[in-house]
């Protein structure tokens, strides 16, 4: 569903990806793990269609997202979820306002239509009868599961997820981890996620693509990441400092 082909990616004269190649298959999770800086969230910027590649290509379905029209590019944001660190709320708008933001920019749908959906995808991630309340109100955990309901409000096919249980402790992020698997069987998306903790991350998995220095170092099922070779990897899945001079075996 989703090819990277040998995709370069630059800020002014800094290059930030070396050619990244990936596969995405229908109705996996990928998960997308790497030390900060490494390149995650700008290749998750290049997959949603908001930077274009220095070279190389993003194909979603066998589309390049660059040489997409104004108006294909808007049919596609149509069939993606994105959710955001921190939920990425509109501050100024309450949780049902939130929700019902992408169906008032892409459909026609009445209001009362509207009302029903926003109540449905707040009850589908645990917020039922949050509708009138501000972001300010929430909690850190709230407000990434309100943000999952807007990611939801269009029912997509395919969902990116940036740092979903970032600041958030182990049993909310155990909760938002199990409420992703529930979405993934509930609406058969398509999931890439960008994530830093291990075990949340081992558990929602059906692959992990580790990066280094804007690079794929490994792929794989979380059982055979856990049996890399690859220094880097161990030290990052282990937590252990990596030392001066120490590089991939």
């Amino acid at each position: 569903m989703i090819r990277v082909r040998d995709l370069v990616a630059a800020y002014g004269k800094k290059e930030v990806l070396h050619g990244v190649s990936l596969a995405v298959k229908p109705q996996e999770i990928l998960v997308i793990m790497g030390q900060s800086g490494c390149g995650k969230s700008t290749l998750l910027r290049h997959l949603i269609g908001l930077q274009k590649p220095l070279s190389g290509a993003v194909e979603i379905n066998g589309r390049n997202l660059a040489d997409m029209s104004f108006g294909e590019y808007r049919e596609f944001c149509k069939s993606v979820g994105v959710l955001f660190q921190g939920g990425g709320l509109f501050n100024s708008m309450t949780v049902g306002e939130n929700v019902a933001f992408p169906l008032r920019e892409y459909t026609r749908l009445a209001d009362p239509v509207i009302e029903i959906t926003v109540s449905l995808k707040l009850r589908q991630v645990g917020l039922e009868g949050t509708e009138k309340l501000m972001p300010a109100e929430l909690s850190g955990g709230m407000k990434k599961r309100a943000g999952l309901a807007r990611a939801l409000a269009l029912d997509p096919s395919i969902f990116f997820l940036d740092e979903p249980t970032t600041g958030l402790d182990p049993i909310i992020s155990a909760g938002i981890d199990e409420l992703v698997l529930r979405i993934r069987d509930l609406y058969r998306t398509t999931m890439v996620v960008v994530a830093h903790d291990v075990a949340g991350s081992m558990h929602i998995a059906d692959r992990i693509a580790m990066f280094k220095d804007g690079k794929v170092v490994d792929v794989g099922t979380p059982e055979e990441v856990r049996a890399s070779e690859d220094v880097y990897v161990r030290n990052f899945l282990e937590r252990r400092p990596e030392r001066e001079g120490q590089g991939a075996d």
